[in-house]
């Protein structure tokens, strides 16, 4: 998979492909990525990439011409790529949109600026996203976002079992971790977590994930059909709870 990210701030944006398990990806050839300066696909001597509103306002919008250009390029280079605008008018990035994105062959990233993007650009763009409702300085936290959840669906960049057990993967929340010690500061890991016994352990994380998401987001919880292992778990959480209440 390839994923290209156009921005003012390449050095910025540059550290989303150096790090961790993207990091590991890129050097083993499983991911590309590729960060683009807008100013190199201006044709004026001050690579200027913003200009006044028409209309009047305050703040600059971004000019049309350096996103057909290296819209353009790609193509050229790749073929279409599918063309997201991170933006605050766009659709909410959930899971769901990750896993969708990845699946695409090439993708590339236009990083908004200023007061916005000129309309015009649209018409290249496939998809807007936004990653919550509120405003950032621009679009390159966005973009990183984009990238680093997309790529963790990329078959080899995480195990395929570590990304079933993430948060929202089935629009549960995850369970609580433990690692050594076993006791630290007067607090224990869970029994049936040192019990050896790894049908009761499923249930219990089953349970816990169940308990967390109705919890925190009873919205997901509410329209979830439960599956029989779900069903065994919250079998075992009423019998818990009935267990402490005696």
């Amino acid at each position: 998979m390839r994923i290209i990210i156009a921005t003012i701030f390449p050095e910025f944006v540059d550290t989303v492909r150096r790090y961790g398990v993207i990091g590991q990806a890129v050097e083993s050839g499983i991911l590309q990525i590729e960060v683009v300066n807008f100013r190199d696909f201006t044709s004026d001597k001050h690579r200027v990439v913003d200009d006044y509103p028409y209309g009047g306002g305050p703040g600059m919008v971004m000019k049309p011409e350096p996103f057909f250009r290296i819209h353009k390029h790609y193509s050229e280079r790749y073929g279409k790529p599918f063309t997201i605008l991170t933006s605050p008018q766009g659709v909410r990035f959930d899971n769901k949109v990750a896993q969708s994105l990845s699946q695409k062959e090439n993708i590339l990233i236009f990083c908004g600026r200023y007061e916005g993007v000129d309309e015009r650009v649209m018409e290249v763009v496939d998809l807007e996203i936004s990653i919550g409702d509120y405003v950032l300085s621009g679009g390159e936290l966005a973009a990183m976002v984009i990238c680093d959840a997309v790529s963790r669906f990329v078959p080899g960049v995480v195990e395929e079992e570590s990304v079933k057990k993430d948060s929202f993967y089935n629009d549960l929340l995850d369970y609580p971790h433990y690692t050594r010690p076993a006791e630290f500061a007067g607090m224990e890991v869970p029994q049936v977590l040192l019990s050896g016994d790894h049908g009761k352990i499923e249930i219990y994380r089953t349970a816990e994930s169940l308990k967390r998401t109705a919890l925190r987001r009873p919205d997901l919880f509410v329209k979830r059909d439960f599956s029989e292992q779900e069903k065994k778990a919250l079998i075992w959480l009423i019998r818990e709870l009935i267990g402490n209440a005696e």
